[in-house]
């Protein structure tokens, strides 16, 4: 699979977050696990904009957890509610 590279997009411009994954839900699922809510990627190279909404709960790790795994971990969640064609940019 091909890494694809997703721009976090806040109030209509780029930010400083790229998160990286096979999928925009992949993607998305890091943003989430990171604390995003509002969740609208930008795909590099192309005019897609992906709209999730996101969240993330403290659960139990599981009982075959590695020794540096705390017993607690952070558990994502996204649901996709679009998908944006960005107008093309005017030279």
């Amino acid at each position: 699979m091909a890494v694809k590279y997703y721009v976090m997009m806040q109030g209509g411009t780029d930010t400083d977050h790229v998160f990286t994954g096979s999928s925009p839900r992949r993607a998305a699922l890091k943003a989430a696990t990171r604390g995003f809510t509002d969740i609208r990627l930008r795909e590099r190279g192309t005019d897609r904009l992906h709209v999730f909404k996101g969240g993330r709960k403290r659960v139990d790790a599981p009982s075959n957890r590695p020794d540096w795994l705390p017993e607690k971990i952070w558990r994502p969640t996204v649901k996709k509610s679009k998908l944006e064609h960005l107008k093309a940019k005017r030279r």
